[in-house]
């Protein structure tokens, strides 16, 4: 297989389309459902910002506001002429699109993703293409700390993706002579960090690290400009943008959800003895080897287990809230079991660990 022969043969794709190249090029919806239309054995998902932007115009703002009532008024005002665009460009080459509205919390709840899991594929299977953006109306963190570059890494495993493409105003990862570069593994520097717009949210630095966490779910990735490299050319996998390879080491998709969707509510500090046994993935984290406790978590919670050195060993579900981990830390099971009764005394079982 050539180097970008999994591109090719991509036939789930999600694709990110950045407000920039949309206020660049109002003609884009329409190009992207043109080239949809002629791979119909293909099974595409758009994940577009715009909304924010389109809004903030209709409503008179001369940049984008940062207070979260107007960002929400923005993104009320903008998302029903965001999705008029992609239905009347989908309508003039006979496909038909569905609106798909996620918060981080649809997707950090087993159930709510299961649900949005299921929606996307019915949509799919029907033919249609699911137009995913976040729901900034209703969404407060989301907008201050999120954007959809890292929305659209969590889609990507959601639906099985083979591909994603990142279509942005910047012609992919530049190298530090200002020159695209036209591969980026996964322990490759990003020396120059250019790109973005005033009108999103996400630059380049944002787009590679969802590129790579969608390659560590198996998608290979492609960062390219949506105006000076069509999407048929990034289908046919051609030399344009930046590629980032699909891991050979693909996560599971749970792997994926503890170790990129959740965030972490709290941190357990380990001491040297558990910190390598964690390391040696054979091993659950027991109370004995906790040094410390950080945050305040409850039982199913995401936390990070820290080395001694305060580098990050692993992060994981907690079976024990952050009260009763700090009660029982540094106690074997012997002795807990003496004082509190038969139990299972994990608190991070192995199989809910995800490796730095």
């Amino acid at each position: 297989m050539s180097e970008r022969g999994a591109v090719s043969q991509a036939r789930r794709v999600v694709i990110k389309i950045g407000s920039s190249a949309l206020r660049a090029d109002v003609a884009l919806p329409g190009r992207l459902a043109e080239v949809i239309s002629e791979h119909s054995s293909h099974r595409f998902v758009i994940v577009s910002s715009g909304a924010i932007a389109i809004g903030a115009e209709r409503l008179g703002y001369d940049q984008r506001p940062k207070e979260m009532s107007r960002l929400q008024a923005a993104a009320a005002a903008g998302q029903s002429v965001l999705m008029r665009r992609y239905d009347e460009a989908f309508q003039n080459h006979g496909c038909v699109c569905g609106q798909v509205l996620l918060t981080h919390a649809d997707l950090a709840d087993r159930s709510r993703l299961n649900n949005a899991r299921g929606a996307l594929a019915s949509l799919m299977e029907a033919g249609a293409v699911p137009i995913a953006n976040e729901n900034d109306t209703v969404a407060t963190e989301e907008i201050a700390f999120g954007d959809n570059d890292q929305l659209a890494a969590m889609v990507a495993p959601l639906v099985s993706a083979e591909l994603l493409v990142l279509l942005t105003d910047v012609d992919g990862v530049m190298n530090e002579g200002g020159q695209r570069m036209s591969e980026l593994g996964a322990s490759d520097a990003v020396p120059v960090l250019s790109g973005g717009s005033a009108h999103g949210s996400g630059g380049i630095r944002s787009k590679v690290d969802a590129a790579r966490k969608a390659a560590r779910a198996g998608a290979s990735v492609v960062i390219a400009s949506a105006a000076r490299a069509p999407l048929s050319e990034v289908l046919s996998g051609n030399d344009v943008g930046t590629y980032v390879p699909a891991a050979t080491d693909a996560m599971r998709a749970r792997q994926h959800w503890i170790a990129y969707t959740l965030r972490p509510r709290g941190a357990l500090l380990l001491d040297d003895g558990a910190a390598t046994a964690v390391r040696a993935g054979r091993s659950s984290l027991l109370p004995i080897g906790i040094a410390g406790v950080r945050g305040d978590f409850v039982v199913g919670d995401s936390v990070v287990l820290l080395a001694p050195d305060g580098q990050e060993v692993a992060r994981g579900l907690t079976r024990m809230g952050a009260s009763e981990v700090a009660r029982v830390a540094k106690n074997d099971s012997d002795n807990l079991q003496l004082r509190y009764g038969e139990r299972d005394w994990v608190v991070v079982h192995r199989d809910d660990l995800v490796f730095a």
